[in-house]
């Protein structure tokens, strides 16, 4: 129930404004977006209990919980909640949890119960044991964390989120009163249900703003106070973490007259790393890919993906041209890697040695836009690679832009077996030509 995790916060906000200009983007979108907004991935990741944290160090209200490593921390835990109901959750990076299967063979990775002896008895076939749901790898993901919480009733469910929007260059608080379902849904069935509210960077979220959206949320009497304290209080987090995007779905109210966040996502400005070091070294690494991790130490972006052509190029936009016009040609991209604008011969080489690592890989494509990148470099990092690496597939280049004649001089005086093209097109058609022969 969250807005696809990949889509820019111009275009999400964009999302909640009507069906027909959802499709009307989804028709045009890339085969790297639309893969993203089924698999949502973000550089930070991070665990539901450790948002929750976050979330209770800024005064939000959230469900009592206590995290465990074992059977027995679970059960004492649930102990110590002395709560009427308990719940008890799977800790892993991907959703459905709910509707998982484990290994163990025990269904679901979120379970209810109102005896503490059943949590030690449910923690024992989660722990340690992998987790399938609709969003992990078919192996699914072992399991080594359970959230031990107090189990709240809810009344009312209602949607709200912080993001940034470039259009109004700064945050806006998106609500709606129909919350703990997909929101995407209730912006084409009932946009006028869709409430925006834009936040001046200067003043903050002020009280007639929050006790407003409090009020669009359905929120009455005590209850809009309330809620427009949280609204605030999410706000102050979503200014202290250096968030791009803070989401709860759904924003709760109990039958006891308390409004709670039941479930919060956090997405993190991956630049502002260096003054939220606490905060990123919550990252939870042992679920990312391999691949991913090695390519991130080189300041390189990769994502895999299942074709058998690799994709080597400078600029996300240009990648996903990249992968789109191979696949219009019959092909399929096997990755996604951007080496971004100030590109050393070392990363290069770097790139290389992890494209050629996939048994995938049956042909590479470099196309590479040189603006700030010396294609130059581009050049002497390719052939360097080419010769350490014994390259075995067959290598299509194209480089324009900075320095692109010294590059092409460098390429081909090397004698190694690059085959050149004139522009995307051509590179694109060559690649697919080179696997079918």
């Amino acid at each position: 129930a969250r807005l696809p995790a990949s889509l820019q916060a111009k275009e999400r906000v964009r999302w909640l404004e009507g069906g027909k200009q959802r499709e009307k983007r989804s028709r045009g979108c890339s085969l790297y977006t639309a893969r993203h907004a089924l698999f949502p991935r973000r550089w930070l990741n991070l665990q539901e209990y450790q948002s929750k944290k976050l979330m209770q160090e800024s005064g939000v209200a959230v469900q009592r919980f206590y995290v465990a490593d074992t059977a027995s921390e679970a059960l004492e835990a649930a102990k110590r909640l002395n709560a009427k109901e308990i719940v008890l959750k799977a800790q892993i990076l991907a959703g459905g949890r709910g509707k998982g299967v484990f290994d163990s063979g025990l269904k679901g990775g979120v379970h209810l119960t109102k005896d503490p002896a059943v949590v030690g008895e449910l923690a024992n076939k989660m722990l340690g044991f992998n987790l399938t749901t609709k969003q992990t790898p078919k192996d699914g993901v072992k399991v080594k964390t359970v959230m031990v919480a107090e189990a709240l009733d809810i009344s009312r469910e209602t949607y709200f989120a912080i993001l940034m929007d470039r259009s109004c260059n700064g945050p806006v608080m998106v609500g709606s009163p129909q919350g703990g379902m997909d929101i995407e849904e209730v912006a084409a069935s009932s946009p006028e249900l869709i409430f925006k509210e834009v936040i001046d960077i200067f003043q903050g979220v002020r009280d007639d703003q929050a006790l407003g959206m409090a009020a669009n949320l359905g929120f009455k009497g005590p209850l809009q106070r309330q809620a427009a304290d949280q609204i605030k209080r999410l706000y102050d987090l979503f200014l202290k973490v250096d968030a791009t995007q803070v989401e709860v779905n759904p924003l709760g109210e109990t039958p006891e007259g308390q409004v709670v966040c039941f479930d919060a996502k956090i997405n993190f400005d991956d630049n502002a790393e260096f003054r939220q070091k606490a905060v990123f070294a919550m990252d939870d690494m042992t679920e990312s890919d391999p691949t991913e991790m090695e390519a991130a130490k080189w300041d390189l972006k990769y994502i895999g993906l299942d074709g058998n052509i690799a994709c080597f190029v400078n600029g996300a936009g240009l990648a996903m041209a990249t992968c789109d016009i191979i696949d219009l040609h019959g092909g399929k991209p096997a990755n996604f890697l951007d080496l971004g604008g100030g590109v050393k011969e070392r990363q290069v080489y770097e790139a290389f040695k992890l494209l050629t690592a996939d048994p995938k890989v049956e042909a590479i494509l470099v196309n590479i836009f040189g603006g700030i990148v010396n294609c130059a470099i581009i050049a002497n990092g390719i052939t360097k690679a080419c010769r350490e690496l014994e390259l075995k597939v067959p290598l299509v280049v194209r480089l324009e832009g900075t320095n692109v004649h010294e590059a092409k001089r460098i390429l081909t005086e090397s004698g190694l077996p690059i085959t050149a093209a004139e522009n995307l097109d051509d590179a694109a058609k060559k690649a697919v030509a080179a696997i079918k022969k």
